[in-house]
Protein backbone atom coordinates (compact mmCIF):
# COMPACT_ATOMS: atom_id res chain seq x y z
CA UNK A 1 0.00 0.00 0.00
CA UNK A 2 2.82 2.44 0.83
CA UNK A 3 4.53 1.78 -2.51
CA UNK A 4 1.21 2.32 -4.29
CA UNK A 5 0.68 5.65 -2.54
CA UNK A 6 4.18 6.81 -3.45
CA UNK A 7 3.54 5.81 -7.06
CA UNK A 8 0.24 7.73 -6.96
CA UNK A 9 2.03 10.89 -5.79
CA UNK A 10 4.51 10.56 -8.63
CA UNK A 11 1.79 9.76 -11.12
CA UNK A 12 -0.18 12.82 -10.08
CA UNK A 13 2.63 15.32 -10.69
CA UNK A 14 3.96 13.55 -13.77
CA UNK A 15 0.48 13.15 -15.26
CA UNK A 16 -0.20 16.83 -14.66
CA UNK A 17 2.97 17.76 -16.54
CA UNK A 18 2.15 15.37 -19.40
CA UNK A 19 -1.30 16.87 -19.90
CA UNK A 20 0.10 20.39 -19.69
CA UNK A 21 2.85 19.66 -22.23
CA UNK A 22 0.50 17.95 -24.67
CA UNK A 23 -2.16 20.65 -24.42
CA UNK A 24 0.33 23.50 -24.76
CA UNK A 25 0.73 22.87 -28.49
CA UNK A 26 -2.96 23.56 -29.17
CA UNK A 27 -3.92 25.80 -26.27
CA UNK A 28 -6.68 28.26 -27.26
CA UNK A 29 -6.60 27.16 -30.90
CA UNK A 30 -10.03 26.49 -32.38
CA UNK A 31 -10.98 22.91 -33.14
CA UNK A 32 -10.90 23.79 -36.85
CA UNK A 33 -7.35 25.12 -36.49
CA UNK A 34 -6.26 21.99 -34.62
CA UNK A 35 -7.65 19.82 -37.40
CA UNK A 36 -5.91 21.95 -39.98
CA UNK A 37 -2.58 21.54 -38.20
CA UNK A 38 -2.82 17.88 -37.11
CA UNK A 39 -5.46 16.19 -39.25
CA UNK A 40 -9.14 15.29 -38.85
CA UNK A 41 -8.62 13.52 -35.50
CA UNK A 42 -6.66 16.38 -33.99
CA UNK A 43 -3.54 16.13 -31.84
CA UNK A 44 -2.77 12.53 -30.87
CA UNK A 45 0.49 13.01 -28.94
CA UNK A 46 3.20 15.48 -28.10
CA UNK A 47 4.27 18.14 -30.58
CA UNK A 48 7.92 18.11 -29.55
CA UNK A 49 10.31 21.06 -29.65
CA UNK A 50 13.97 20.03 -30.03
CA UNK A 51 13.03 16.58 -28.79
CA UNK A 52 11.45 17.81 -25.55
CA UNK A 53 7.88 18.29 -24.40
CA UNK A 54 7.65 21.78 -22.90
CA UNK A 55 5.69 22.31 -19.70
CA UNK A 56 4.11 25.66 -18.93
CA UNK A 57 3.13 27.72 -15.91
CA UNK A 58 0.44 25.13 -15.07
CA UNK A 59 3.12 22.61 -14.09
CA UNK A 60 5.35 25.30 -12.59
CA UNK A 61 2.62 26.73 -10.34
CA UNK A 62 1.58 23.29 -9.13
CA UNK A 63 5.19 22.45 -8.29
CA UNK A 64 5.94 25.78 -6.59
CA UNK A 65 2.73 25.38 -4.56
CA UNK A 66 3.99 22.00 -3.33
CA UNK A 67 7.36 23.58 -2.52
CA UNK A 68 5.69 26.32 -0.47
CA UNK A 69 3.48 23.90 1.44
CA UNK A 70 6.45 21.70 2.34
CA UNK A 71 8.30 24.81 3.48
CA UNK A 72 5.41 25.62 5.82
CA UNK A 73 5.16 22.05 7.07
CA UNK A 74 8.89 22.02 7.83
CA UNK A 75 8.68 25.32 9.74
CA UNK A 76 5.81 23.95 11.79
CA UNK A 77 7.53 20.69 12.68
CA UNK A 78 10.91 22.19 13.52
CA UNK A 79 9.79 25.40 15.22
CA UNK A 80 6.47 24.35 16.68
CA UNK A 81 4.75 27.35 15.12
CA UNK A 82 3.96 28.49 11.61
CA UNK A 83 1.85 30.91 9.57
CA UNK A 84 -1.32 29.69 7.78
CA UNK A 85 -0.43 27.45 4.84
CA UNK A 86 -1.80 29.95 2.32
CA UNK A 87 0.97 32.39 3.31
CA UNK A 88 3.60 29.90 2.16
CA UNK A 89 1.67 29.31 -1.07
CA UNK A 90 1.66 33.07 -1.68
CA UNK A 91 5.39 33.25 -1.02
CA UNK A 92 6.05 30.40 -3.44
CA UNK A 93 3.89 32.01 -6.13
CA UNK A 94 5.79 35.28 -5.79
CA UNK A 95 9.05 33.40 -6.25
CA UNK A 96 7.64 31.63 -9.31
CA UNK A 97 6.74 35.07 -10.72
CA UNK A 98 10.29 36.25 -10.04
CA UNK A 99 11.61 33.22 -11.94
CA UNK A 100 9.75 34.46 -15.02
CA UNK A 101 11.70 37.73 -15.12
CA UNK A 102 14.91 38.12 -17.09
CA UNK A 103 16.22 40.82 -14.74
CA UNK A 104 15.96 41.66 -11.06
CA UNK A 105 15.83 38.07 -9.87
CA UNK A 106 16.66 37.66 -6.15
CA UNK A 107 19.90 35.96 -5.10
CA UNK A 108 18.41 34.40 -1.97
CA UNK A 109 15.13 32.52 -2.20
CA UNK A 110 12.88 30.29 -0.11
CA UNK A 111 11.96 27.77 -2.85
CA UNK A 112 14.60 25.36 -4.05
CA UNK A 113 12.71 25.01 -7.35
CA UNK A 114 13.77 28.58 -8.15
CA UNK A 115 17.27 27.19 -8.77
CA UNK A 116 16.00 24.62 -11.31
CA UNK A 117 16.01 25.97 -14.85
CA UNK A 118 13.64 23.32 -16.16
CA UNK A 119 10.97 24.56 -13.73
CA UNK A 120 11.45 28.25 -14.54
CA UNK A 121 11.13 28.41 -18.32
CA UNK A 122 9.15 31.49 -19.36
CA UNK A 123 5.93 29.82 -20.47
CA UNK A 124 3.36 31.80 -18.50
CA UNK A 125 -0.12 31.03 -19.83
CA UNK A 126 -1.76 34.12 -18.23
CA UNK A 127 0.85 36.85 -18.14
CA UNK A 128 -1.25 39.33 -16.17
CA UNK A 129 -0.84 36.98 -13.20
CA UNK A 130 2.70 38.29 -12.97
CA UNK A 131 1.37 41.81 -12.36
CA UNK A 132 -0.98 40.52 -9.66
CA UNK A 133 1.88 38.73 -7.93
CA UNK A 134 3.97 41.91 -7.92
CA UNK A 135 1.43 43.76 -5.78
CA UNK A 136 1.78 44.33 -2.04
CA UNK A 137 -1.37 42.37 -1.20
CA UNK A 138 -2.55 39.19 -2.86
CA UNK A 139 -6.17 38.16 -3.13
CA UNK A 140 -8.24 36.33 -0.54
CA UNK A 141 -11.69 34.77 -0.62
CA UNK A 142 -13.02 37.72 1.36
CA UNK A 143 -11.06 40.45 -0.45
CA UNK A 144 -10.34 39.53 -4.09
CA UNK A 145 -7.91 41.73 -6.00
CA UNK A 146 -9.65 41.29 -9.37
CA UNK A 147 -12.43 39.39 -11.10
CA UNK A 148 -10.28 37.15 -13.30
CA UNK A 149 -12.18 33.93 -14.08
CA UNK A 150 -9.58 32.21 -16.28
CA UNK A 151 -7.81 29.00 -15.19
CA UNK A 152 -4.32 30.54 -14.99
CA UNK A 153 -3.54 29.33 -11.47
CA UNK A 154 -6.04 26.47 -11.20
CA UNK A 155 -3.24 23.90 -10.84
CA UNK A 156 -2.24 25.50 -7.54
CA UNK A 157 -5.25 23.63 -6.18
CA UNK A 158 -3.82 20.41 -7.58
CA UNK A 159 -0.65 21.07 -5.56
CA UNK A 160 -2.81 21.47 -2.47
CA UNK A 161 -4.63 18.21 -3.18
CA UNK A 162 -1.37 16.28 -3.55
CA UNK A 163 -0.15 17.74 -0.26
CA UNK A 164 -3.27 16.74 1.69
CA UNK A 165 -2.74 14.44 4.64
CA UNK A 166 -5.43 13.84 7.24
CA UNK A 167 -2.74 14.16 9.92
CA UNK A 168 -2.13 17.80 8.93
CA UNK A 169 -5.64 19.07 8.17
CA UNK A 170 -9.23 17.95 7.71
CA UNK A 171 -11.15 17.84 4.43
CA UNK A 172 -12.86 21.19 4.89
CA UNK A 173 -9.48 22.81 5.47
CA UNK A 174 -8.02 21.28 2.33
CA UNK A 175 -11.00 22.43 0.27
CA UNK A 176 -10.72 25.97 1.57
CA UNK A 177 -6.96 26.01 1.01
CA UNK A 178 -7.51 24.85 -2.57
CA UNK A 179 -9.79 27.83 -3.15
CA UNK A 180 -7.46 30.21 -1.32
CA UNK A 181 -4.46 29.13 -3.41
CA UNK A 182 -6.26 30.11 -6.62
CA UNK A 183 -7.79 33.27 -5.12
CA UNK A 184 -4.30 34.71 -4.57
CA UNK A 185 -4.31 35.71 -8.25
CA UNK A 186 -7.86 35.06 -9.52
CA UNK A 187 -10.73 36.84 -7.78
CA UNK A 188 -13.80 35.46 -9.56
CA UNK A 189 -15.61 32.63 -7.75
CA UNK A 190 -15.73 30.90 -11.15
CA UNK A 191 -11.94 30.65 -10.89
CA UNK A 192 -11.24 29.98 -7.22
CA UNK A 193 -14.24 27.84 -6.20
CA UNK A 194 -13.20 25.03 -8.59
CA UNK A 195 -9.95 24.97 -6.63
CA UNK A 196 -11.87 23.68 -3.62
CA UNK A 197 -13.27 20.76 -5.62
CA UNK A 198 -9.93 19.92 -7.23
CA UNK A 199 -8.06 19.84 -3.92
CA UNK A 200 -10.71 17.68 -2.25
CA UNK A 201 -11.04 15.32 -5.21
CA UNK A 202 -7.31 14.75 -5.66
CA UNK A 203 -6.85 14.10 -1.94
CA UNK A 204 -9.51 11.39 -2.16
CA UNK A 205 -8.29 9.91 -5.45
CA UNK A 206 -4.77 9.56 -4.07
CA UNK A 207 -5.90 7.59 -1.02
CA UNK A 208 -9.01 5.81 -2.27
CA UNK A 209 -8.22 4.59 -5.81
CA UNK A 210 -10.44 1.55 -5.28
CA UNK A 211 -13.58 3.73 -5.14
CA UNK A 212 -15.15 4.38 -8.58
CA UNK A 213 -14.01 7.72 -9.97
CA UNK A 214 -17.54 9.00 -10.55
CA UNK A 215 -18.39 8.23 -6.92
CA UNK A 216 -15.40 10.28 -5.74
CA UNK A 217 -16.39 13.15 -8.06
CA UNK A 218 -19.96 13.14 -6.76
CA UNK A 219 -18.69 12.99 -3.18
CA UNK A 220 -16.50 16.02 -3.90
CA UNK A 221 -19.47 17.89 -5.34
CA UNK A 222 -21.59 17.15 -2.28
CA UNK A 223 -18.84 18.27 0.10
CA UNK A 224 -18.36 21.44 -1.96
CA UNK A 225 -22.07 22.25 -1.89
CA UNK A 226 -22.18 21.76 1.89
CA UNK A 227 -19.19 24.04 2.44
CA UNK A 228 -19.68 26.78 -0.16
CA UNK A 229 -23.19 26.42 -1.60
CA UNK A 230 -24.92 28.87 0.73
CA UNK A 231 -22.15 31.46 0.58
CA UNK A 232 -21.63 31.70 -3.19
CA UNK A 233 -24.39 31.86 -5.80
CA UNK A 234 -21.84 30.70 -8.41
CA UNK A 235 -21.53 27.34 -6.62
CA UNK A 236 -24.79 26.21 -8.24
CA UNK A 237 -23.47 27.10 -11.70
CA UNK A 238 -20.28 25.13 -11.10
CA UNK A 239 -22.20 22.09 -9.90
CA UNK A 240 -24.53 22.31 -12.91
CA UNK A 241 -21.53 22.28 -15.26
CA UNK A 242 -20.10 19.23 -13.50
CA UNK A 243 -23.43 17.40 -13.67
CA UNK A 244 -23.57 18.17 -17.39
CA UNK A 245 -20.05 16.76 -17.81
CA UNK A 246 -20.97 13.58 -15.95
CA UNK A 247 -24.15 13.12 -17.99
CA UNK A 248 -22.30 13.56 -21.29
CA UNK A 249 -19.62 11.07 -20.22
CA UNK A 250 -22.37 8.43 -20.01
CA UNK A 251 -23.79 9.19 -23.46
CA UNK A 252 -21.88 7.18 -26.06
CA UNK A 253 -23.65 9.08 -28.87
CA UNK A 254 -21.74 12.28 -28.03
CA UNK A 255 -18.23 12.48 -29.44
CA UNK A 256 -15.59 13.78 -27.00
CA UNK A 257 -14.82 16.89 -29.05
CA UNK A 258 -18.55 17.72 -29.20
CA UNK A 259 -18.81 17.44 -25.44
CA UNK A 260 -15.73 19.57 -24.86
CA UNK A 261 -16.98 22.25 -27.26
CA UNK A 262 -20.29 22.37 -25.35
CA UNK A 263 -18.41 22.81 -22.08
CA UNK A 264 -16.28 25.59 -23.71
CA UNK A 265 -13.34 25.14 -21.26
CA UNK A 266 -12.50 28.84 -20.95
CA UNK A 267 -13.19 29.79 -17.32
CA UNK A 268 -11.85 27.90 -14.34
CA UNK A 269 -15.27 26.32 -13.80
CA UNK A 270 -15.53 25.22 -17.43
CA UNK A 271 -12.01 23.81 -17.38
CA UNK A 272 -12.90 21.76 -14.29
CA UNK A 273 -16.02 20.42 -16.03
CA UNK A 274 -13.99 19.54 -19.12
CA UNK A 275 -11.44 17.75 -16.95
CA UNK A 276 -14.19 15.77 -15.23
CA UNK A 277 -15.64 14.72 -18.59
CA UNK A 278 -12.29 13.68 -20.10
CA UNK A 279 -11.26 11.84 -16.92
CA UNK A 280 -14.46 9.82 -16.90
CA UNK A 281 -14.48 8.87 -20.61
CA UNK A 282 -10.78 7.96 -20.47
CA UNK A 283 -10.52 6.61 -16.94
CA UNK A 284 -9.34 3.19 -18.14
CA UNK A 285 -6.95 4.45 -20.82
CA UNK A 286 -4.60 7.39 -20.27
CA UNK A 287 -4.14 8.02 -24.02
CA UNK A 288 -7.89 8.25 -24.60
CA UNK A 289 -8.22 10.73 -21.75
CA UNK A 290 -5.36 12.91 -22.99
CA UNK A 291 -6.72 13.07 -26.53
CA UNK A 292 -10.15 14.10 -25.24
CA UNK A 293 -8.60 16.61 -22.83
CA UNK A 294 -6.70 18.68 -25.39
CA UNK A 295 -8.73 18.52 -28.62
CA UNK A 296 -11.15 21.43 -28.36
CA UNK A 297 -11.25 25.20 -28.72
CA UNK A 298 -10.65 26.03 -25.05
CA UNK A 299 -7.74 26.04 -22.62
CA UNK A 300 -6.24 22.72 -23.64
CA UNK A 301 -3.15 22.84 -21.41
CA UNK A 302 -5.21 23.56 -18.29
CA UNK A 303 -7.70 20.76 -18.99
CA UNK A 304 -4.88 18.39 -19.89
CA UNK A 305 -3.02 19.20 -16.68
CA UNK A 306 -6.04 18.48 -14.47
CA UNK A 307 -6.92 15.26 -16.30
CA UNK A 308 -3.31 14.10 -16.07
CA UNK A 309 -3.23 14.86 -12.34
CA UNK A 310 -6.49 12.98 -11.64
CA UNK A 311 -5.70 9.88 -13.69
CA UNK A 312 -2.01 9.92 -12.77
CA UNK A 313 -3.00 9.84 -9.10
CA UNK A 314 -5.53 7.11 -9.76
CA UNK A 315 -3.34 4.89 -11.94
CA UNK A 316 0.12 5.56 -10.51
CA UNK A 317 3.38 6.27 -12.29
CA UNK A 318 3.67 2.78 -13.76
CA UNK A 319 0.47 3.21 -15.75
CA UNK A 320 1.72 6.31 -17.58
CA UNK A 321 3.05 5.35 -21.04
CA UNK A 322 6.83 5.64 -21.13
CA UNK A 323 6.83 7.65 -24.36
CA UNK A 324 5.09 10.45 -22.46
CA UNK A 325 7.74 10.53 -19.76
CA UNK A 326 11.00 9.94 -21.64
CA UNK A 327 10.95 13.36 -23.33
CA UNK A 328 9.41 15.28 -20.42
CA UNK A 329 12.27 17.50 -19.28
CA UNK A 330 11.37 17.97 -15.59
CA UNK A 331 10.33 14.32 -15.03
CA UNK A 332 13.12 13.48 -12.55
CA UNK A 333 12.62 16.73 -10.65
CA UNK A 334 8.88 16.05 -10.35
CA UNK A 335 9.57 12.54 -9.07
CA UNK A 336 11.84 14.04 -6.38
CA UNK A 337 9.20 16.57 -5.38
CA UNK A 338 6.50 13.89 -5.33
CA UNK A 339 8.64 11.72 -3.05
CA UNK A 340 9.10 14.66 -0.69
CA UNK A 341 5.32 15.12 -0.58
CA UNK A 342 4.83 11.42 0.09
CA UNK A 343 7.49 11.19 2.82
CA UNK A 344 6.89 14.54 4.51
CA UNK A 345 9.41 16.31 6.70
CA UNK A 346 11.56 13.60 8.34
CA UNK A 347 12.59 15.83 11.27
CA UNK A 348 10.80 16.98 14.43
CA UNK A 349 11.52 19.73 16.94
CA UNK A 350 14.08 18.47 19.43
CA UNK A 351 14.89 15.41 17.34
CA UNK A 352 18.56 14.44 17.06
CA UNK A 353 18.05 13.12 13.52
CA UNK A 354 18.97 15.60 10.78
CA UNK A 355 18.41 15.29 7.03
CA UNK A 356 20.94 17.32 5.04
CA UNK A 357 18.99 17.19 1.78
CA UNK A 358 15.75 18.30 3.41
CA UNK A 359 17.64 21.05 5.20
CA UNK A 360 19.02 22.30 1.89
CA UNK A 361 15.65 22.31 0.14
CA UNK A 362 13.08 23.29 2.75
CA UNK A 363 15.07 25.24 5.34
CA UNK A 364 17.64 27.03 3.19
CA UNK A 365 15.64 27.11 -0.05
CA UNK A 366 18.35 25.46 -2.12
CA UNK A 367 20.75 28.32 -1.37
Amino acid sequence: MMAELQSAHRGCLLGLAVGDAMGYAVDSKSWAEIQEDYGPNGLLGYDLVNGYADVTSYTQIAAFTCNGLLLGLTRGQLQGTMAPFVRYVGLSHREWAASQRMYGRPDKTFCWLFKKKEMCRRHCMDTWMLDTLSRTKLGTLEAPTNQFSSPGSITAAAGVGIFYDSRNMDREEISRLGAEAVALTHGSPLAFLPGAIIAYLLGRVLRKPEIPLQTLIEESMEAFDDQFGREYAQAADILALMKQAIAMSRDWKIKPVEAMEKLKCETGAQVLAGAIYASLVGQHDFDTAMIAAVNHSGRSAAVGALVGAILGARMGEEALPEFYLECLEPADLLRELADDLYNGCPMEKGDLFYDDDWDRKYIHGGN
